[in-house]
């Protein structure tokens, strides 16, 4: 499973997650080196580059190195200046202060009403912008003075955690507001990179920009160590990626499972991420629509086993719905929520729901057999496989005809935002606050949303409704209820947490739900 980039983002990693980066001493003490390029692995191509446009995780990775947000948050959930200097949130309205003498990539200045255009892009409900909602409020409205250098933005309903949207929505600016279609292999922004070169399903080079000066804590590009040029190349093979690391062709992978330990004496910069998540197909005439199919699924299979498997034994269970750090709401929304396991439970639950055991051992309703495919991301190796083949083991046992169906990152996608054709899916939403969530588990389906699942549960929207008129941690009490009403209907099953360890060889850097650019040091030796 990969995550959403909530976009999130979900991590396949669909869509889109985040930790502190650890390092060894040596790494640490190390000599910088400048001129160098830095070449890290990603496990698909990530399509259209419009950071605006997609919820793959690769697309919202490669636009940190061309775009630049409002403002930061670090590994402590502080929130830091970016292209704003200054903001204020009072109610339902945010004010941000720009910094001055910000250029795009193009030339051009960046002004407050470029930054207009761009929540107004992103808040039209016909764009389809998959951030809308989970990094911006629904019916945002924003007015800018340029002469000031200030934006004013207005929602029905800010919510709880409106900083730390901001803080993962990319700028965009110059050309790129005017042909939204250049973005698609393209980047116009304001970032401390340029993409130079773009050679689909191979690789994307991204040369270091002159006059820099705005990154995080006024960070610029004539840092030491810095690398001059960033190359991402597809490497859909976990193994393959850990061998180009040790080899050398790779500066960093993130890779999962057994190939992991053969990275241990290398750099890695690690973060908590929700792996093992469970979601099932809701739309209409899916035989998961019924909760008591859902049930049944999750009671038949042993959940702390598959998360054992899955992540080889390194696995903790999840207690909320966001894993991404810093997390914004601390608790437990899971444990008392979850189905038990109980094979003869699940039985009974089929029975009830009118599947019936047939003579060859597949349940069946109205004359159609209970045929369900399980998709799952590859990039989690040769875990998520073996956890695949334990759960369809189980299933079938219940009555289930399983087929699996093992995708690379763009593929799940395309199946959960594109064709519908999936009933169980393993990929984990990455958020780091409850409220970036919201899209994903309610309201409009794809096309017109990204509720994939088609989840319809008013016990939920209740408990947003309540949550989001709260600020901040005063909120997450109301937020973690509201998650619990998901997990108790069966509309998502958390089932394992783990450590996602960027491995990194001949530079070090930082891991806050992914490669952090301004963080890299290429390194002597």
């Amino acid at each position: 499973m990969k995550r959403i980039a909530a976009p999130a983002a979900v991590c396949a990693a669909v869509l889109v997650a985040s930790g502190c980066g650890g390092a060894s001493p040596a790494a640490e003490d190390q000599a910088v080196v400048d001129g160098a390029t830095f070449t890290f692995g990603i496990d698909s191509d990530p399509g259209n580059l419009d950071p605006q446009s997609g919820a793959n995780s690769w697309v919202q990775q490669l636009g940190r190195f061309g775009y630049d947000p409002l403002v930061h948050i670090d590994a402590d959930g502080k929130i830091l200046p970016g292209l704003a200097t200054a903001w204020a949130v009072d109610g339902n309205q945010v004010e941000l202060t720009l910094k001055k003498g910000v250029t795009c990539s193009d030339g051009t200045p960046f002004t407050a009403a470029n930054v207009v255009s761009n929540l107004a892009w992103v808040a039209e409900p016909k764009n389809k912008s998959p951030l809308l909602g989970v990094y911006l409020p629904a019916g945002t409205k924003a007015t800018a003075d340029d002469a000031a250098g200030t934006v004013t933005m207005t929602a029905p309903r800010v919510g709880s955690f409106v900083l730390n949207g901001l803080a993962k929505l990319s700028m965009i600016c110059g050309k790129g507001l005017q042909d939204r279609k250049a973005l698609a292999q393209g980047m116009v922004g304001t970032g401390p990179y340029t993409l130079t070169s773009v050679a689909a399903n191979d690789q994307y080079t991204f040369t270091k920009r002159d006059g820099y000066t705005w990154g995080p804590n006024g960070l610029s590009t004539t840092t030491q160590g810095l690398p001059q040029k960033v190359v991402a190349k597809v490497v859909p093979n976990p193994t393959t990626a850990a061998n180009l690391l040790l080899s050398g062709g790779l500066n960093a992978a993130a890779v999962i499972g057994p190939d992991a330990k053969r990275l241990q004496n290398l750099f890695t910069a690690k973060m908590p991420l929700l792996v093992g998540e469970m979601w099932f197909n809701q739309a209409a005439g899916r035989p998961a629509a019924d909760q008591l199919v859902r049930e049944a699924l999750t009671s038949a299979v042993d959940l702390p086993q598959l998360a054992k498997v899955l992540t080889s034994g390194a696995g903790t269970a999840p207690t909320t719905l966001s894993a991404v750090v810093p997390l914004a709401c601390q608790g437990d929304s899971v444990t008392a929520a979850l189905p038990k396991h109980d094979l003869e439970k699940a039985k009974q639950l089929l029975d009830k729901a009118g599947w019936v055991a047939g003579a060859n051992g597949v349940r069946s309703k109205d004359a159609k057999p209970l045929a369900l495919t399980l998709s799952f991301n590859t990039a989690f190796g040769t875990g998520i496989s073996a956890a695949a083949e334990l759960a369809s083991k189980a299933w079938t046992e219940l009555g289930v005809k399983v087929t699996s169906k093992p995708q690379d990152t763009t593929a799940i996608n395309g199946s959960l935002f594109g064709t519908g054709d999936w009933d169980i899916a393993w990929v984990g939403v990455g958020a780091s606050s409850p409220d970036q969530l919201v899209p994903f588990v309610s309201g409009p389906v794809p096309p017109n949303g990204t509720n994939f699942a088609h989840i319809e549960n008013a016990s939920y929207g209740e408990g947003v409704a309540a949550a989001a008129k709260l600020q901040g941690a005063d909120s997450c009490e109301s937020w973690l209820k509201a998650e619990a009403e998901l997990v108790g209907d069966v509309d998502v099953v958390p089932f394992a947490n783990d450590v996602l360890q960027i491995f990194g060889k001949g530079a070090r850097f930082e891991n806050l739900g992914g490669l952090v650019p301004t963080s890299i040091r290429m390194l002597a030796g």
